[in-house]
């Protein structure tokens, strides 16, 4: 079977119209934003040393910002203004997805155009502005009709380094809930689909360089007073935007969205979901590839319906409890804290993921290692390697103080890159998740936790606002609940995990389910 005969290819092609069309309609809303921004201030500031020492200090020091926080700074940002609005004003507005998205990425394409502005502005020949000025040209003349001209090739070169910027930044939008060609890099990493990866890469890049080009045919009009190139080049530009535009600009929207974290067994639940939505003749989509925080606000903020979210994960981290009490009562007090938000608990799935101290079984059974407090003797010559957030994570600092957990060496990795790199000895111990499969495909060990220091991590999935009467919704969904176990879940995450045409989400979604329905 040659490369692109692989079936994933035909899946990536299938959502290049949403992922590509939302793409543009962030990246050329942040660039025109961007621009109008820019342009008047670099105007205003290139006789001005402060205010242009000012403008492009700040410009510059965005650009030191990584991106992917920048993008997520402006959602909390955003949902503390629209809350003020809604309370001063009595309107709000959505902080999920495009405004954040839009906002960040109009920073970051700020720099290039206000250096390349200030720099094409004052090059212009000085003898030029005295003649202008001798045959009596106003200031505002003489900007518009000899300084702008004369500048201009040089702007538009800030303008193209800005576009293809945007456009590759773009790509990070993802995890805040704005779909994105990021969408495809996301879901590939997490389910070790490398076509995905591959395919959003040169997507994106395809993208960024026809847009650069085209520009370039602008800019290369403008400096030969070429109306004909010009003209193209406006006229290219228009008509990529048209076409990645207008298809996913015709999609009806759906009437239910369902929201996904940034692991393989979050892609799986949520498209189980949006399957048996579908299957109740309901409308559904999925955003998927969002932070923790964001998708739990998105909720409550009405910007999705329902997702999956975790016991341990609600009760440490969203509501700060620092106790861990009994799996029922805890539950119990989960559902009342949700209720007091108007999030409903629409019940358990019946597994638990949890945080869990994992290692290969055949060290461990050397080291005569069975527990977490075995473990504690030997973590002070020994590695360990957890994902982007464990770390930071209430779980960690209760581990530590109830074992004096003390490791020589702690390392942060993509989730699913850590089981390999504890399996091949590259680190000595992970902070692994209970439902995952890829535990029994390295042979490793859950070490038991006899102190208690993880909360239970059940499953619950959890409805928005809007939908706590939803009976349709609440019908669709009853046959997921409590029919879900642990074992059906570690062999569904292991197939997502396979990286190959037949172990997709929405394949694995639906094996899932056939599984659920003949019990």
């Amino acid at each position: 079977m040659s490369l692109f005969s692989d079936p994933r290819w035909s899946e990536a092609l299938a959502h290049l119209p949403d992922y590509l069309g939302n793409h543009v309609r962030v990246s050329v809303t942040a660039l025109a934003l961007g621009l109008a921004i820019s342009l008047p201030l670099a105007i205003a500031a290139r006789n001005r040393p402060a205010m242009r020492g000012t403008l492009l200090g700040f410009a510059s020091i965005v650009q030191t910002v990584p991106g992917l926080a920048l993008l997520a700074l402006f959602y909390p940002l955003l949902l503390a203004l629209a809350a003020l609005s809604l309370s001063w004003f009595g309107f709000g507005f959505s902080a999920f997805g495009f405004l954040p998205a839009v906002l960040a990425l109009a920073l970051y394409s700020m720099l290039p155009v206000l250096r390349n502005t200030i720099t094409g502005l004052n090059g212009v020949d000085a003898a030029i502005l005295e003649a202008a000025q001798g045959v009596g040209m106003t200031p505002r003349q003489s900007l518009l009709s000899v300084e702008l001209p004369l500048a201009l090739p040089v702007m538009m070169a800030g303008v193209r380094t800005a576009a293809v910027w945007v456009i590759g930044t773009a790509t990070l939008s993802t995890p805040i809930g704005q779909t994105s060609l990021g969408n495809y890099i996301f879901a590939g990493l997490q389910t070790q689909n490398w076509v995905f990866v591959l395919f959003g890469c040169l997507a994106a890049a395809v993208l960024a360089l026809a847009v650069d080009q085209l520009l370039a045919l602008i800019e290369t009009g403008i400096r030969a007073r070429s109306r004909l190139r010009t003209a193209l080049g406006g006229i290219g530009i228009a008509a990529l935007v048209a076409a990645t535009l207008v298809p996913s600009m015709a999609r009806s929207p759906s009437s239910y969205i369902v929201g996904a974290k940034t692991f393989a067994e979050q892609y799986v639940l949520s498209a189980l979901i949006a399957q048996r939505l579908r299957a109740a003749g309901l409308s559904a989509s999925s955003r998927e590839g969002l932070g923790s925080n964001v998708i739990f606000e998105a909720l409550a903020s009405n910007d999705i319906d329902v997702y999956v979210d975790y016991s341990g994960t609600l009760w440490a981290n969203q509501f700060h409890h620092t106790d861990i009490k009994p799996r029922q009562v805890l539950l119990d007090e989960l559902k009342a804290t949700l209720a007091q938000q108007r999030i409903t608990l629409l019940g358990e799935l019946g597994f638990e993921n949890a945080y869990a101290l994992v290692m290969p079984r055949k060290r461990a059974e050397q080291l005569g290692i069975r527990s977490i407090a075995d473990l504690a003797s030997h973590a002070g010559t020994m590695s360990t390697a957890a994902d982007y957030e464990f770390f930071s994570r209430p779980e960690w600092a209760r581990l530590q103080k109830a074992y004096g957990l003390t490791f020589r060496e702690q390392r942060q990795m993509q989730p699913d890159f850590m089981y390999a790199a504890v399996a091949s000895g590259e680190v000595d111990v992970i902070a692994g998740y209970t439902s995952d499969g890829l535990i029994a495909k390295y042979d490793l060990m859950v070490l038991d936790d006899p102190r208690h220091a993880i909360p239970p991590y059940d499953a619950m999935v959890l409805l928005a606002p809007k939908r706590a009467d939803d009976q349709a919704l609440k019908a669709a969904l009853a046959p997921l609940l409590g029919r879900i176990d642990i074992s059906a879940m570690r062999e569904a995450n292991l197939r997502a995990a396979g990286g190959d045409g037949a172990s997709s989400p929405d394949v694995v979604a639906r094996w899932l389910w056939e599984k659920i329905a003949k019990r």
